[in-house]
């Protein structure tokens, strides 16, 4: 008992100079808050989960709170003992707010059992299969998910407490695209190198390799340094097997699995109208975050078109997180034409995007645009977008009779919203 009460007291003090420091508002809300629902907040390490939560909560009612990063409180025998210490600590508080849950072994039970007595839980999470499987099977219908991500353009732009004009914008988004978007190394000024791949280490030993007892875990670091350096492109685990220290297909999937898991990557499905089809093709890999490409890949990218498409790809995968839409890519049959998103809203696509960093050069934009109005054909979709650095307009196109208008929109701008 005094070791648990004494975790709890110090994580309130750090609790405590937690509120001295700059809060930059997101976008996303907790819905129902003083529902029965237990509140589910899932995303990357150090994206400012909690941070998000303790202000949220904050400001409908008195919480208690407990980090189970802390070993103390996650080896705890008797988990009656955490909530009586924090009934005590925090003088019977509305909500509980339980900080990176899946380290609590058997937390889907504690949680279930303190829901039903009538508290109000708001958990965090770091590991997506918290959100997918263990949830949906354990929580059914009694959760309430909400994802934070690092913080998005518009989130930066709006934590400059003033109206910028767009070349300032479009600056802004130029750094963005290279340090990312993690709130610490932003706020306090640190070095987002040194700090995100510390952190990108840290995510890879204790929540991968720890958790599934990985023997050989160079192997795994050298398969996220590949897929860091090839954001943005298809893969294939035969091929994955080939370039790095994994020595089959199968454990390749499964690494892959740990990785997206622990929210370093997310993978984009091939689009097509039959779901086996799609299970079959490549999937593309991007990352969440552009300052952790920067910061661990082994080779810089000289692309800067891929890393504002992987800022695209991190945008889409917000929006479709809140369940706004599904987005997948679109390669025709013969490989030769290739539309970077294809965004479906219930069952019709609603948009055909691209990216093209420097459409001044005619042979790109023209690869552009004739996969565009092919794919256009295909999927019967004539909402046809082509995001760039800073050219804006709309253009008639045609190729081979397929006729369309192209929307020429720059990035940040798209970004904004």
């Amino acid at each position: 008992m005094p070791a648990i009460r004494e975790a709890l007291m110090l994580q309130k003090t750090e609790l405590e100079e937690r509120f001295k420091q700059r809060y930059v508002k997101r976008d996303a809300k907790i819905r129902e808050i003083n529902s029965n629902l237990i509140k589910v907040i899932i995303g990357p390490r150090r994206a400012g989960k909690s941070f998000f939560a303790i202000h949220e909560i904050k400001a409908v009612g008195n919480f208690g709170y407990a980090n189970f990063d802390d070993e103390t409180l996650a080896g705890a025998k008797d988990y009656n003992e955490i909530v009586a210490e924090l009934d005590q600590i925090y003088s019977k508080p509305k909500f509980l707010l339980f900080d990176e849950i899946q380290n609590l072994p058997r937390w889907q039970l504690f949680v279930n059992r303190l829901q039903r007595q009538g508290y109000n839980l708001v958990v965090t999470g770091s590991n997506s299969n918290l959100l997918s499987s263990e949830l949906a099977t354990h929580l059914t219908g009694r959760h309430m998910p909400t994802s934070i991500t690092p913080l998005s353009f518009r989130e930066l732009v709006s934590s400059e407490g003033r109206e910028m004009i767009d070349a300032e914008k479009r600056a802004k988004l130029a750094e963005y695209a290279i340090s990312g978007g993690y709130p610490e190394p932003i706020i306090q000024g640190l070095d987002y190198k040194s700090y995100l791949s510390t952190l990108v280490d840290s995510v890879l030993y204790k929540d991968i390799v720890k958790r599934y007892r990985i023997r050989k875990p160079k192997a795994i670091e050298e398969l996220a340094s590949y897929l860091l350096s090839n954001v943005a492109n298809a893969f294939s685990y035969d091929n994955l097997t080939k370039m790095t220290g994994i020595d089959s297909t199968h454990t390749a999937k499964k690494y892959v699995g740990y990785l997206e898991e622990a929210f370093i990557f997310f993978g984009v499905t091939r689009y097509s109208a039959k779901m086996r089809e799609q299970l079959k093709s490549n999937r593309k890999i991007y990352c969440i975050d552009n300052g952790i490409v920067s910061a661990k890949a082994f080779k810089i990218l000289e692309e800067r078109g891929r890393l504002y498409e992987n800022l695209v790809a991190i945008e889409l995968w917000r929006r479709a997180s809140e369940g706004e839409m599904k987005f997948y890519y679109w390669k025709d049959p013969q490989s030769e034409n290739e539309v970077d998103f294809v965004i479906r809203e219930e069952r019709s696509v609603t948009s055909l995007v691209q990216v093209c960093y420097d459409p001044s050069n005619t042979k790109t934009k023209s690869r552009e645009v004739r996969a565009l109005l092919k794919a256009s054909k295909e999927l019967s979709c004539n909402n046809l977008l082509v995001l760039t650095d800073n050219y804006e307009g709309e253009e008639d196109a045609e190729w081979y009779g397929i006729r369309g208008r192209i929307k020429f929109v720059a990035i940040w701008r798209w970004l904004l919203g």
